[in-house]
C-alpha cells in the first residue's frame, strides 16, 4: 500500500490543538472591510474549531496531521 498524501493546501490551513482538535482561521478578513465594524474584524481575528461535522473530512485529507 503506498503513502497516503497530506493536501498541502489544508495542511497550511489548519493545526492540531493538543488535545487532538482541529484549528482554524475564520474567513471574510481579507478585503472589502471599510463596511464591517470594529467588533465584527475584531472578532474574526481570533482563530476557532473546526466543527464537528467537518471533522471526519478534514482526518482523510491532513492523514499524518
Amino acid at each position: 500500500m503506498p503513502k497516503m498524501k497530506t493536501k498541502r493546501s489544508a495542511a497550511k490551513r489548519f493545526k492540531k490543538t493538543g488535545t487532538g482538535q482541529l484549528k482554524r482561521n475564520k474567513a471574510y478578513k481579507s478585503h472589502i472591510l471599510t463596511k464591517k465594524t470594529t467588533k465584527r474584524k475584531r472578532n474574526l481575528r481570533k482563530s476557532t474549531l473546526v466543527d464537528e461535522s467537518n471533522v471526519k473530512n478534514m482526518k482523510k485529507i491532513l492523514p499524518y496531521l
